[in-house]
């Protein structure tokens, strides 16, 4: 995986862990109530060790009860292909 798309990764991951906890959802009850996602897989989202399919995506908005949009209205990260 390229730095670039890790630093991408690592950014929605923290996002994504601010979303769920101003929802006070524990990781356990999160993963638990996202059909076939295990604690362990939302958690390397999380950290941004995992390059997630947009279905999953998808069901993490569902989870946290959002919409897709509202779950990446304050991801700001500008993409930049490397050279």
């Amino acid at each position: 995986m390229q730095q670039k798309d890790k630093e991408i990764l690592l950014e929605f991951g923290q996002l994504f862990s601010k979303i769920r906890k101003q929802k006070s959802k524990s990781l356990n009850k999160f993963a638990f109530n996202c059909s076939n996602t295990t604690s362990a897989t939302i958690s390397r989202i999380e950290n941004g060790l995992v390059d997630f399919k947009f279905t999953t995506l998808i069901k993490l908005a569902y989870a946290l009860d959002i919409s897709l949009q509202e779950l990446l209205k304050d991801f700001k990260y500008k993409y930049e292909p490397e050279e």
